[in-house]
């Protein structure tokens, strides 16, 4: 078992701690808000790589599970991720895992690259869909219209255009990192 240096695990909780800051600024549309978290896991998996980028989304996770109000509208714990939205809420592993696949495959900055992780970010986001309006469903008793209505047709403009930012904005962050020596050249 590899054990995280303090540099990595310091990265990871940078990530954490930006989504704990960003993810409960939501604008509430229904029953499934809009937030920036998805963007957040775009730039944490993208920067820090599969491993170090899900631990800090899992993190997230941890902390709003415990109560701590990091999810959208300043909420937290067990009955937020056991209620109608936590099927998204679980989704981000899952996205964060699928896009981590990808980075990991396609580490260079050109534009088939990014193109190609734009491709991960949207089949870990078809994915978080797929999960969270399944829960939705489950949950509310929504029938698979309502719940796409709900949970999916407002956020794919949204998510695309947090998906163009992370993949236009991510690599020149890594860039900097590096340079600075904080991040090493495989994050």
């Amino acid at each position: 078992m590899n054990k995280l240096s303090v540099k990595e695990t310091a990265m990871a909780a940078v990530m954490c701690a930006l989504m704990c800051v960003l993810a409960p600024i939501a604008l509430p549309i229904g029953p499934v808000p809009i937030s920036l978290a998805t963007l957040v896991v775009y730039f944490s998996v993208y920067v820090l790589g599969i491993k170090l980028g899900t631990l800090s989304v899992a993190a997230y996770l941890l902390l709003g599970f415990a109560g701590l109000p990091v999810f959208s509208g300043y909420t937290g714990g067990p009955s937020k991720l056991l209620g109608p939205t936590g099927g998204y809420l679980v989704g981000y592993i899952i996205l964060a895992l699928i896009l981590g696949v990808f980075v990991e495959k396609f580490t260079r900055f050109g534009i088939k690259d990014r193109v190609m992780v734009f491709v991960g970010m949207a089949a870990g986001t078809a994915a978080l869909y797929a999960l969270g309006t399944g829960w939705l469903m489950f949950s509310t008793g929504m029938d698979i219209g309502a719940a796409m209505m709900a949970g999916v047709i407002p956020f794919i403009p949204g998510d695309i255009g947090k998906m163009v930012i992370a993949v236009i904005l991510a690599p020149e962050v890594i860039v900097a990192l590096r340079r600075a020596h904080v991040l090493g050249q495989e994050g």
